[in-house]
């Protein structure tokens, strides 16, 4: 969701008036679901909230709107997109199935995100524990850059190294940092022509 659209309460520019029978103006909704007047109007416009009563052409909202709008932030909580919850609220009315095939494919596209964050980590984890002062010299490091230039992002080259390509005892070695005997002596990383080096 963009700033536009955020969290941060701003006040509403038209007089508010209280009115009875718990219904609340825009103003009052934003501050009770901590979201601005402005998101309100756009989760209206996108179908996600329902269009409110209207009292001297100002809107008039329900007290159990403050519990939708935190919905839609618990659904943004988890990662779906605005455009994903509208099509959640109708499938959970039509259709449970696609509601479920929705929520099934979000889950893949977050062990998607899991696995690149953990490659990520073991990277740098590595990198800190690698005993060797200039980094190009290290085998993993130029087996990643040898894995990048062939097209496979570090998830790929990762796997590969730690899973499919080493064997079980260099496995070993390279979860301790200890990279004697892992690889042969890389190439060394010859800088650009006309690089400072």
């Amino acid at each position: 969701m963009s700033s536009f659209h955020g969290r941060q309460s701003t006040p509403s520019s038209a007089p508010e008036v209280n009115t009875p029978g718990g219904l609340l103006t825009i103003g009052e909704l934003a501050r009770r679901a901590g979201v601005t007047a402005s998101a309100l109007r756009y989760y209206e416009e996108l179908g996600l909230l329902p269009a409110p009563a209207r009292v001297s052409g100002q809107r008039r909202y329900p007290e159990s709107a403050a519990r939708l709008v935190a919905a839609i932030l618990l659904y943004s909580d988890a990662g779906f997109t605005l455009a994903e919850q509208k099509t959640l609220l109708v499938a959970s009315a039509s259709t449970p199935g696609d509601r479920r095939q929705l929520m099934q494919r979000k889950l893949a596209e977050l062990d998607e995100q899991i696995a690149r964050a953990q490659a990520i980590r073991e990277a740098i984890s590595h990198g800190l524990r690698c005993p060797h002062g200039d980094i190009t010299q290290c085998p993993n490091f130029n087996a990643g850059i040898t894995a990048r230039l062939a097209g496979q992002p570090l998830t790929r080259s990762h796997q590969q190294l730690h899973g499919e390509m080493a064997p079980r005892g260099d496995r070993q070695l390279l979860a301790s940092g200890d990279h004697r005997g892992s690889h042969a002596k890389p190439a060394p990383i010859r800088p650009w022509p006309g690089r400072l080096v």
